[in-house]
């Protein structure tokens, strides 16, 4: 900093020598040296300059605004000169120092998220605050916004203190509708909540923030509290009413929190938490859980904080509805310290009811106005509705007076029901949450080792009216003895009925696994499975089974299965999570990270996949916040649960065990030790990161991607040998094909399906989904919908294969490949 002692010297000889024109001068050579930062050199010379005499103050002025007038466009000088006017001619007339240029300078900021602070724009404010005048609402955003990330800047806090309106930044839908509802009075109890619901800075309320909450609640009565707040958590997440300017690598904004709206948020899910129990209450606090986690390019979750406080809010609350929400965000949440906090919350409500964790999660399913398994039937007046779940999804239907079905909602029941018509649509929609959420979690159990009490088995699955619907498409082990459920009961293999009563009394129950069976049975429960039409809601009967290769035994500590991958990190990243793995994105920079891990309790056991980033180019090879966008794949490994972490730098490298105080190294264990059922999920979960996340996948890379390096790697994975869920696919069409319309242009050759159209012959293969044609295998790129639908192929077993939806779609329309009109598919025929 000796230049900036030098200028400093300078312009105390010219505020000695009482020349102010010297003087204007030397400062503004020193701002633009210093680059606008008023740092902690400038604070003795702000003060200094302060303190000059009126007069010497006011000439000092007129040479800084000669100087400005002569600076034409110069943005970044003019400001300077603006900054320093600002100190120097607070208290002379306001009509002295640029009012016009200064609310200009201001105004520029409205469109900002915030600004570097060292700029010292709060100066600018400070003189606008002098006269009188408000600063406009979106200027008051950027300086809240920027207040809340600036390092040890207490003038700018000292500035915020005095903005107290409006009382949220504007911009965001929800909270322009909040200050809609605020009439501008000193005494509005809206205004005093919103305002304590921004005091919300701590990781939990405390019993005095509570106390305030609950006497702002009773001015204005608890039931306008709820119906309010919840309109305005509705507009959550909504896109920005004021766009704001996004930066080069700056990360996506407008699809962030506002940061101070944001502790407004944690405080009214806070506040709900003190009302009465309501199902809506518990609703909007989970899709607030959710909506905060949604990811935002280059920041991650959008707020994690607003989702915790979501969370707490909900663990406050005395309901079933609240029990439900937290069990089933507890099966989809997978940001670390979210999850964590949903696992203390079940934990403690498991605890005070005596129960264990996997109990409360059961009976922490409600109903939702099921009175039957999978069906529900409400009368409204002479309508009735009904409500029955079909796979998945429910559909709420209406039939007249008359018991004739009607497609859309009745008017008298809109008319005269408003009410219980709403609750029915949420009703619906909260089963179509909680019955994915289920067959996740459903999914899970069979590396959970969970057995039930037949009885409480019956009750919690069977017959419960909404996973009931999951569970009588499982097949299940009573006592080891295989079952189904099927026309009313649950029945052998040979259809036998088995009776409730002393024939189960007693009995242990567990989820089938093909694992251990002999291929002849499994064979036996797929076709009974397609006797009795029932789609299951994950592969069980057809699930892949992975057991140990001659080259695993050979290696012995290490799997090789699924090594020498491209991968989409983010893709994998989130695939990873909900199957229940722990990772860490791979940045591009000097780091390590541990391997992809998932722990295994009930085995004792942590299974490890290695992985490292892909590629060198920054921007090329990276997201803008520095994440790479590929992985490349390695050994998956078993150790022991609580074995000291591997880890390898981001960017590769070998992987090495990382001990601290004292602790031995420990080995990985023999696959050969490894029991197959732990084995063969692990490595179904491995085959899923790979099937869906590599780049193989992408039919627009014929051409190898980024210079064409991965060319090698496409055309050996996209159209090479099929991996174990290829294989499931393949036996699976070979029944389907022959029920298809398009049947006689199908066959079945090897890894591909082939398809006969007018024009060519195509070959789909069945691993990729990706496309070549005759003659000489000319590859055709279609490029599949985001969210592609089985076209209408009659049964299949089971639901959620998207690359089975793909093939389908794309076989039924190259058999009529003279019907195509998309421009980007004739092009290449």
């Amino acid at each position: 900093m000796a230049s900036m002692r030098s200028h400093t010297q300078k312009i105390r000889n010219q505020i000695d020598a009482g020349n102010m024109g010297r003087l204007a001068d030397e400062v503004l050579k020193a701002a633009v040296a210093n680059h606008g930062f008023w740092g902690d050199d400038w604070v003795e010379l702000f003060d200094t300059l302060r303190n000059l005499p009126v007069e010497e103050r006011r000439r000092l002025a007129h040479a800084l605004i000669e100087r400005f007038r002569l600076l034409g466009t110069e943005p970044e000088t003019r400001q300077k000169v603006l900054t320093l006017l600002g100190i120097i001619a607070r208290d002379l007339p306001d009509d002295f120092f640029l009012p016009t240029e200064r609310l200009a300078e201001l105004q520029t900021l409205g469109a900002r998220h915030s600004y570097w602070h060292a700029t010292r724009l709060d100066l600018l404010a400070e003189a606008e605050l002098a006269t009188g005048r408000q600063l406009a609402p979106s200027v008051v955003a950027v300086f809240r916004r920027t207040a809340l990330v600036a390092y040890r800047s207490e003038h700018l806090v000292e500035l915020v203190k005095k903005l107290t309106t409006p009382v949220l930044n504007v911009g965001e839908a929800w909270a322009d509708h909040a200050m809609e509802q605020l009439t501008g009075s000193d005494d509005d109890p809206w205004q005093a909540l919103l305002v304590h619901a921004l005091t919300a800075t701590a990781s939990k309320p405390s019993a005095k923030w509570d106390k305030q909450a609950q006497a702002l609640i009773d001015t204005i009565g608890a039931e306008r509290v709820r119906e309010t707040t919840l309109s305005w958590l509705a507009l959550v997440g909504r896109p920005r009413t004021i766009p704001l300017e996004r930066q080069t690598y700056e990360p996506d904004i407008n699809n962030a929190y506002d940061p101070y709206n944001a502790n407004a948020l944690r405080g009214l899910a806070w506040l709900l938490s003190l009302l009465p129990p309501h199902p809506d209450t518990a609703r909007a606090l989970g899709a607030l859980v959710e909506t905060s986690l949604k990811k935002v390019a280059g920041m991650g979750p959008r707020n994690p904080k607003v989702a915790n406080a979501g969370v707490i809010a909900l663990s406050r609350v005395d309901s079933e509805a609240a029990l439900a929400e937290l069990a089933r965000l507890a099966t989809r949440v997978t940001y670390k310290n979210t999850a964590k906090l949903l696992d203390v919350a079940l934990e403690a409500r498991a605890t005070a009811l005596g129960l264990s964790r996997e109990e409360i999660e059961e009976l922490a399913v409600p109903a939702y106005g099921l009175t039957e398994v999978g069906r529900a039937r409400h009368q409204l007046g002479d309508v009735t509705a009904l409500i029955e779940i079909d796979g998945t999804k429910s559909v709420l239907g209406w039939r007249n007076a008359a018991g004739k079905e009607v497609k859309s909602v009745p008017a008298s029941v809109k008319r005269d029901h408003a009410d219980e018509l709403k609750e029915l649509k949420a009703a619906a929609k909260d089963i179509d949450k909680m019955l994915s959420a289920q067959a996740e979690r459903l999914d899970r159990q069979f590396l959970a080792r969970r057995t039930w009490a037949y009885d409480a088995w019956r009750e919690r699955y069977i017959d419960h009216p909404l996973v009931g619907t999951l569970a009588r498409r499982l097949l299940w082990t009573v006592d080891g003895r295989p079952v189904g459920f099927a026309d009313g009961e649950l029945r052998t293999l040979t259809d036998d009925p088995v009776a409730a009563g002393a024939e189960t009394a007693g009995s242990e129950v567990e989820l089938w696994h093909p694992v251990g069976r002999e291929p002849a049975e499994i064979v036996a429960w797929r076709d009974w499975l397609e006797r009795h039409e029932i789609t299951q809601p994950f592969k069980q009967a057809h699930r892949e089974v992975y057991l140990l290769t001659d080259a695993e035994r050979a290696t012995g500590t290490y799997s090789n299965r699924f090594a020498a991958h491209v991968l989409r990190q983010h893709q994998f990243n989130s695939l990873a999570a909900i199957r229940g793995w722990r990772n860490k994105l791979r940045l591009c920079v000097d780091d390590s990270a541990p391997p992809a891990s998932r722990e295994l309790p009930q085995w004792g056991l942590r299974a490890e996949y290695w992985i490292e980033g892909d590629g060198e180019e920054y921007g090329e090879d990276t997201t803008e916040s520095g994440s790479y966008l590929r992985l490349r794949t390695d050994q998956v490994r078993f150790y022991p649960i609580d074995a000291p972490e591997n880890s390898a730098h981001c960017y590769g490298g070998e992987y090495s065990m990382w001990l601290r105080d004292g602790q031995d190294p420990v080995e990985p264990l023999p696959l050969t030790e490894i029991p197959p059922l732990a084995l063969s999920e692990v490595l179904r979960d491995v085959d899923l990161f790979v099937g869906v996340a590599s780049v193989g996948n992408d039919p627009t890379w014929q051409d190898g991607g980024p210079g064409g390096r991965f060319q090698e790697y496409w055309s050996g994975y996209s159209f090479g040998e099929l991996n174990q869920s290829a294989e499931t696919r393949r036996a699976l069409l070979d029944r389907l094909i022959p029920r298809l319309a398009i049947a006689d242009r199908c066959t079945l050759e090897g890894r591909f399906l082939h398809v006969k159209g007018e024009r060519h012959t195509y070959k789909i293969h069945l691993g990729s989904g990706n496309i070549l044609m005759t003659p000489n295998d000319q590859y055709l790129c279609i490029v599949p919908k985001s969210a592609p639908t089985s076209p209408q192929t009659g049964y299949l077993p089971y639901e959620g294969d998207r690359t089975l939806a793909v093939i389908l779609s794309k076989a039924m329309m190259l058999a009529k490949d003279t019907e195509i009109t998309d421009p980007t598919i004739l092009s290449q025929l």
